[in-house]
Parts: structure tokens; sequence; C-alpha cells
């Protein structure tokens, strides 16, 4: 991205989707980009199969998040993001799934457009389609489910969820970073209209080897993610599109 107000010493940051953990699901783009980066500062939710490929020769710099565990504040990655450019390296920062869903991009853009420094935006696949697509099912069906909605289930500021908006019973609802509100996601969904065994898919390391899904439904949600130690990422899909019939179905089909 080029602006007035550039300084042509600089270097570039990449802001570059990782994808939601297979090393084959980064985009062309984005790996041409890290194989020649200078330095790759990179996310929690970047995978280790992926970071196993990256050359070692490429500096890396950890700079994740994980809940109630953040290595560095947003404040601190921008100003990383703009001293590494401004020693003219071709920075790559590697955000977990799509830098363009939950990413905080915005405040990195931002941050590097004030200091005068370029930048570019790789997006990547986003958690929600990988996992759709390792766990054979569409985000959206004819008849079935008409829209997608993609939602965090924490805030930085605590905005109130308009729960009674979420209960559309064509429309499929995938739930980030929700495993600590399951029951909150459970109880609320229940309460403004969807029946208890209304479908859930949980997914746990989407895209990975080590990938686990579990079906239940909205009364189990919480016992089902206790049960099965289900940890982070984990996404939460709710809606018909999960519904047994229609997953093995399509799997028996594959």
């Amino acid at each position: 991205m080029l602006l007035n107000n550039i300084n042509q010493a600089n270097g570039v940051v990449s802001l570059v989707g990782a994808g939601p953990g297979d090393p084959e699901l980064i985009t062309r783009k984005g790996w041409r980009l890290i194989l020649e980066a200078d330095v790759l500062i990179y996310d929690a939710l970047v995978s280790e199969e992926l970071l196993a490929e990256i050359p070692p020769s490429i500096p890396k710099i950890y700079v994740g998040k994980r809940k109630g565990q953040h290595s560095m504040s947003q404040d601190a990655i921008c100003h990383l993001l703009i001293k590494h450019a401004r020693l003219g390296k071709q920075v790559v920062r590697l955000k977990g799934g799509d830098p363009l869903v939950f990413g905080r991009v915005t405040e990195e853009m931002q941050a590097l457009q004030q200091a005068g420094i370029s930048f570019t935006l790789v997006p990547g696949i986003t958690a929600a389609a990988g996992c759709a697509a390792s766990c054979y099912f569409s985000l959206t069906e004819r008849n079935i489910a008409t829209s997608v909605r993609f939602i965090t289930a924490h805030t930085c500021d605590d905005r109130e969820t308009s729960w009674a908006d979420l209960v559309r019973r064509d429309e499929t609802l995938v739930f980030y970073m929700g495993l600590s509100k399951a029951p909150i996601i459970s109880m609320e969904l229940q309460r403004h209209g969807l029946p208890p065994d209304w479908p859930v898919l949980l997914v746990e390391r989407g895209t990975q080897k080590n990938q686990r899904s579990i079906r239940t439904d909205l009364a189990n949600l919480t016992v089902s993610i206790k049960q099965n130690h289900l940890e982070a990422p984990t996404l939460i899909f709710v809606g018909q599109v999960v519904a047994t019939q229609q997953m093995d179905a399509i799997m028996r089909a594959a």
C-alpha cells in the first residue's frame, strides 16, 4: 500500500493470513512473502506444522495472545512492526486464519500508516471455512441455511450480544474463541428460541493432523466440552448444516 507520507528508506510490512492450520492451505502469495521475509512476527494461532516448514534462516518473533496469556500488548506489537520496517526489513506479520476476521488488523494498518510504513494485506482461509471443508459440510445450504454469521464470543469492551437476533433457524452460526463462553451461548440461544436439541459441532485444531470434531446439541454443549477436554482453538458451529444425517450422507459419498 502506497501513501503520500511513505518513507522510501523503510522496509515493507506484509500482513499475511496463515490459514486455519494445514500448511497447504496458505495462499501462494502468503508463502512467497514468508520466504522473502527478513523477519517473521507471528501469532499463537499459527500452526506448528506451518512454522516447521518455514526456513530456520528466517528470524521468528512470537507475539501470541491466549486467554489470560498475552506475550505482548497490541501497542507493543505495532511498535515492533514499525521498528523492524524502519531498519529497512521485509517484515511478515503472520496471523492465524484470515487477518480480516477477528484479526485486529485495522489497528496494525493504522499504526503503520501513521508511521509512514508501506504495507500489504494478504487474506487467508478463515478457520470456519477450513473446518467446514475438513468435516465435509457446507456453511450454507439451500433450504437449510441461507446465510452464515461469524461471531467472536468475547469482545474487548464487553458489549452485549444481541441473542434474539441470532436464533434464526435458516442460518449457520460460527462462534470463534467460544469455549469459555459455551454455557452462555447454550443458555441464551435456548432462552431466545432455539430448541435444546439444535445441532452443534465442535471442531478443535481444525484442518490439522490432530483435529477433533465432536457432535452435540445446545443442551449438551458445555458437558461435551468438559467430557472431551477440548482446548483452544476450537470453533463452535450451530445450525442444521451440521446435523448428523446431513454430514453422514456427504462423508459416505466422498
